[in-house]
């Protein structure tokens, strides 16, 4: 299993058009070329960007905010076996995500 965490300096964005199997399409903001290029990486090795996943309120995506600059930089992203594992820290435990795609 692998797990990557931290900030990645760049915007994925809210649509997954193009890594609709990495993005689950739930970020915020505009895609960069930074996020273009996490994408490609994610997409390359085969891990998803699990922020993505859930659907949650501004606050909850909103990870830099400086006024008016608001996004999402920190991102949580997994691969291997383990991915359906992935939990919403939103969700109750008995919630556990169950998909194959994670």
């Amino acid at each position: 299993m692998v797990v990557l965490a931290g900030d990645m300096n760049g915007h994925v964005g809210s649509s997954n058009v193009g890594y609709d199997a990495k993005h689950g399409g739930f970020g915020f903001g505009d895609r960069n070329a930074d996020g273009s290029r996490i994408l490609e990486f994610a997409d390359g090795l085969n891990i998803v960007i699990c922020n993505t996943l859930f659907v949650k309120q501004e606050s909850q995506l909103v990870t830099y905010a400086a006024d008016p600059v608001k996004s999402t930089v920190d991102y949580i992203i997994v691969g291997g076996t383990k991915q359906r594992l992935v939990l919403s820290r939103s969700f109750q435990m008995k919630n556990v995500y169950q998909s194959t795609n994670c």
